[in-house]
């Protein structure tokens, strides 16, 4: 299973020159020699030299216009900078994107799953029926899911044997934590009652995505909460709890049983 991160904004280079501004003057011959271009003149020539104070052209050399400044003759356009200004800047966003992405996949990648006998108050379930229970989903779940490995557990409450909770997942390369937990929620539903209300809620100290959701059963609704990381990914079913508590306890859970190396 292979897998979430937000687009850059475009930034406008500084320091991109003002407008060129052409000139309305006319070009004015030089009166000083006048005389001599009317000599020419009668001799056939045609004296082109532009006036001495009159403003360069848009083409011009020195004029920071398209013909300076380059190989050919000419200087990139204010329009050209700030194309290419944008898409530096484009870049160096997607960059830092990248290695932050990346940063937060060498920390979560390497990750570990246990089940102790006791966590978060509850007491690990040990009956047959427990583990009938978890091996039915893990056998469901590594059937869609590519887990490096797979675990499960139910656990009893001893005040409130009625507010049992069962986890299953497992660990593996996970790029895309968030779309891959949704893919969790539709494989732990029944066909005819899709877990509902799905949100995202605060995911705690280890990071990652966590969300939940319902489910109605017989006596009420099943409460669904799960995290996701790049290391691992875990569903529990919670009975007899609302969703905020559920979601409180998951994380007080994840901290006891998720390591990473």
């Amino acid at each position: 299973m292979s897998s979430d991160a937000p687009r850059p904004d475009r930034h406008t280079p500084a320091g991109s020159g003002a407008p060129i501004e052409i000139s309305s003057q006319p070009i004015v011959l030089d009166r000083s020699s006048e005389r001599d271009r009317s000599s020419q003149r009668d001799a056939g020539a045609v004296d082109v030299t532009p006036a001495r104070d009159a403003e360069p052209g848009p083409g011009d050399p020195g004029d920071g216009g398209p013909g300076a400044g380059s190989p050919g003759g000419g200087r990139p356009s204010r329009r050209r900078k700030i194309v290419l200004g944008s898409v530096l800047a484009v870049s160096l966003a997607g960059a830092a994107v990248f290695g932050t992405v990346g940063w937060r996949i060498m920390q979560q990648k390497d990750a570990t799953l246990a089940t102790p006998v006791e966590v978060a108050g509850l007491t690990r379930d040990e009956s047959e029926s427990a583990q009938a229970t978890i091996e039915y989903l893990r056998t469901a779940v590594n059937a869609e899911v590519d887990f490096t490995e797979s675990f499960g557990a139910v656990y009893t409450d001893p005040a409130s044997p009625d507010r049992s909770v069962l986890l299953f997942g497992g660990t593996a390369l996970i790029w895309q934590p968030e779309r891959d937990l949704d893919l969790l929620f539709d494989l732990a539903a029944e066909e005819d009652t899709p877990v509902a209300g799905i949100r995202t809620v605060d995911a705690g100290p280890l990071g990652g995505t966590l969300k939940c959701g319902t489910a109605p059963i017989q006596d009420g609704e099943l409460v669904f909460c799960g995290w996701a990381d790049h290391g691992s990914i875990t569903m529990g079913m919670f009975a007899g709890r609302s969703v905020d508590e559920s979601a409180a306890l998951l994380r007080d859970i994840r901290g006891a049983v998720q390591s990473r190396d």
